[in-house]
């Protein structure tokens, strides 16, 4: 599956700042990693802190799949609000997921200053009604959060046009969110513990055998990866690997500006996102830039995604307009990605029955790099035997 066209900007701004080879003979080794992208990144990265030997490939050049497109925002929100999630799971799984995805943020600062990676920014987040009809529930959205012990603040609509400068019907400001680069991240997460761990790009496997006793990995050059234990990275394209329909495929858009002189944004360059279906979100980069992503589309073919990116570039640059006429928004970069939703608007991670000593870290929804650490996180517990408490949340055949 192509899972992105356009001129994603981190691909553009960083180019392809490592380099790996491809796998040319047969290897042995205790957990294949299918994927390297951030999802297969913080996952290798967890194995080789707890001493597991891991071997990572990827199809394609690392990072070249849905990380370099993605917009890299890290939220603790799911993509279903609190209070809904409730209303599907219960309060205490809805709490847990949603403080899952906090901690998964502040880990994720942890882990940058741990290793020097500078991909990392704690921000703010603002979560506006985009409707009057919208009002209603994004309050009762609020009242749950700060039930559940989230440290955020209601602004009323006056407020949102004091602080911000735009008309809304009442926002949520957390405190807690961050922003990412998240091809440039999994590219420094990579090189963590490299010399002992292998990692081989542009190697697609053509072949999978799981058996009781493991699995054994056939690229299409014939050369094989014979594994104890196999970790499915591969996000959307999951599909092709699961025999049961998990996820919705949809198209997003995202647009980043031309380069400003002088940084002259909105108040504290909050997160913004609204409730808008789809939603709208914005963000600002290091190098005085401001990134635009949503009018999402359900995903029906690569070719029907990509014609749309002209028509979607033009509606993204007259929202940010709209919002913030001051900026003169002009567009530089843009592109399309395809990603994945789920009824609860949680990911799935772990085991597949019907994969023996196959695992799955599928960070679906807006929420996938913070998912990515918690399934990094659950899966390395698993293979090393020990009881996940969390592990439950995110099972296949949660009855969802």
């Amino acid at each position: 599956m192509t899972l992105k066209a356009g001129y994603p900007f981190w691909l553009i701004k960083n180019g392809l700042p490592f380099t790996f080879p491809k796998l040319d003979h047969d290897i042995e080794t205790d957990v294949a990693i299918l994927g390297a992208g951030i999802s297969g990144a913080l996952v290798r990265y967890y194995l080789i802190k707890a001493g597991i030997q891991c071997t990572t490939i990827d199809a394609r050049t690392i990072g070249l799949g849905s990380t370099c497109a993605s917009t890299s925002l890290l939220q603790y929100e799911i993509d279903v609000p609190l209070y809904r999630l409730t209303e599907m799971i219960g309060l205490e799984k809805a709490e847990r997921s949603y403080k899952l995805c906090a901690d998964a943020i502040n880990k994720l600062e942890d882990i940058t200053q741990e290793v020097g990676i500078e991909y990392f920014e704690k921000k703010k987040s603002l979560y506006y009604a985009a409707a009057k009809k919208d009002a209603g529930w994004l309050k009762k959205e609020f009242e749950a959060r700060k039930k559940a012990g989230f440290a955020v603040t209601w602004l009323e609509p006056e407020e949102v046009k004091e602080q911000y400068g735009f008309d809304s019907c009442g926002a949520i400001l957390s405190e807690l969110a961050a922003q990412t680069n998240a091809y440039m991240l999994s590219h420094c997460l990579l090189q963590q513990g490299h010399e002992d761990n292998k990692i081989f790009d542009r190697s697609p496997v053509t072949d999978i055998k799981h058996t009781k006793k493991g699995v054994l990995l056939t690229t299409e050059e014939g050369f094989t990866i014979k594994a104890n234990k196999l970790i499915y990275a591969t996000g959307y394209e999951a599909v092709d690997f699961v025999d049961e329909k998990i996820v919705d495929l949809l198209s997003t858009y995202a647009v980043v500006s031309e380069q400003y002189n002088e940084r002259n944004f909105w108040k504290d360059e909050v997160l913004i996102w609204n409730t808008a279906n789809p939603y709208l979100y914005m963000r600002t980069t290091p190098d005085n830039r401001v990134l635009v992503g949503g009018r999402d589309e359900d995903f029906s073919n690569a070719e029907m995604r990509d014609k749309l990116i002209k028509k979607k570039t033009e509606q993204l640059t007259k929202d940010v307009n709209k919002l913030f006429p001051e900026l003169n928004f002009k567009e530089e970069f843009s592109w399309t990605g395809t990603f994945g939703s789920t009824k609860d608007g949680l990911p799935y991670i772990g085991p597949y029955e019907k994969l023996p000593n196959g695992y799955f870290a599928l960070g679906f929804g807006g929420n996938g790099i913070t998912f990515s650490l918690i399934a990094a996180e659950i899966i390395t517990d698993l293979l090393q035997g020990k009881h996940n408490k969390d592990a439950e949340l995110f099972a296949f055949g949660r009855g969802n």
